[in-house]
């Protein structure tokens, strides 16, 4: 999706007012950088990346479901999680999920 049908679109669903949404698409878009620019093999490097690519078309098309947020940061941190130099960047992934809330018990 180019950047001003990104912009079109959270201007359409009201995203944009919603700085959570703001903040998970720079931390997704800094860890993908960060991935990009890791030169060592990982096994599972595809996994996090589309893991990654998801968050961010999530957070491109509305308010993303938090369940669905929850998923993919499992996924990327199974994926990523004990590459010591990934670490900051995936926990500021983290911290932003946080900020959705909880999802529903029971």
């Amino acid at each position: 999706m180019e950047q001003w049908q990104r912009q079109r679109a959270r201007q359409e669903t009201g995203v944009e007012d919603d700085p959570r949404v703001e903040a998970l698409r720079v931390a997704v878009a800094r860890l993908r950088r960060e991935l990009a620019g890791y030169p060592a093999e990982l096994p599972d490097r595809g996994v996090a990346e589309e893991e990654l690519a998801a968050l961010d078309a999530m957070v491109s098309s509305g308010t993303p479901e938090v369940p669905r947020l929850r998923r993919a940061l499992l996924l990327i941190a199974g994926a990523v999680g004990s590459v010591s130099a990934l670490s900051p960047t995936l926990t500021e992934v983290r911290k932003v999920i946080d900020l959705f809330g909880d999802m529903p018990r029971g």
